[in-house]
């Protein structure tokens, strides 16, 4: 049973903490950025997305002193030996936008087609009750779909605008925000976690 009334979301991505607020909305929980409480980022040296996650949240935690927990997520494209990946939001380099990321994607599919244009958003997310919690809560998501040609939409961000999920004829940045916090990666995994947190 979850008894804290604050987590620190270990992010400063305005889009992710947006969505962390609606999808927590109806919990017993008080969402904070790190970046409120004066917490900057550390660097990611993990392997995979759990083990970023989990870097992410427990240095929030230490920092603040408070429960905290992290996303790590990417877009992964088999064809592409799973790049973006863990590097999704610097694809095109440290300070790149989405826009730069999108169309450096773009460019490096743009030969592909068919099966070659899948793709898989991934979410691990990790939730430290204190620094040194040896049984964190780690779940992941996954939402499957596939790289369109050209940019669609403006609700999302990231990929969101090049990114089909499978079984719809939108791209995750058209679709309606509620919708797509039903069916993305980053809110199966945080269905996931609530359920732990019950």
């Amino acid at each position: 049973m979850w008894t804290n009334t604050t987590l620190v979301v270990a992010s400063g991505n305005r889009g992710k903490l947006k969505e962390f607020s609606k999808l927590f909305g109806d919990f017993a929980v008080e969402v904070v950025s790190q970046a409120e409480l004066g917490v900057a980022s550390p660097e990611e040296t993990g392997l995979s997305f759990i083990e970023n996650a989990l870097l992410k949240a427990r240095h929030a935690s230490a920092k603040t002193q408070l429960p905290s927990f992290a996303d790590d997520s990417g877009l992964m494209i088999p064809a592409l030996d799973g790049a973006p990946g863990l590097y999704s939001a610097r694809y095109a380099g440290v300070n790149a936008s989405d826009q730069d990321n999108m169309s450096l994607l773009l460019e490096r599919m743009k030969h592909l087609s068919g099966d070659n244009r899948k793709g898989c958003y991934i979410c691990a997310l990790a939730l430290i009750r204190h620094a040194s919690d040896p049984d964190p809560l780690v779940v992941v998501g996954r939402w499957k779909g596939k790289i369109v040609d050209a940019p669609r939409g403006d609700k999302g961000f990231g990929y969101d605008p090049v990114f089909l999920p499978n079984n719809l004829d939108q791209t995750a940045a058209e679709i309606d925000p509620q919708i797509k916090n039903q069916l993305s990666h980053r809110g199966q995994a945080v269905v996931e976690l609530r359920s732990l947190l019950r």
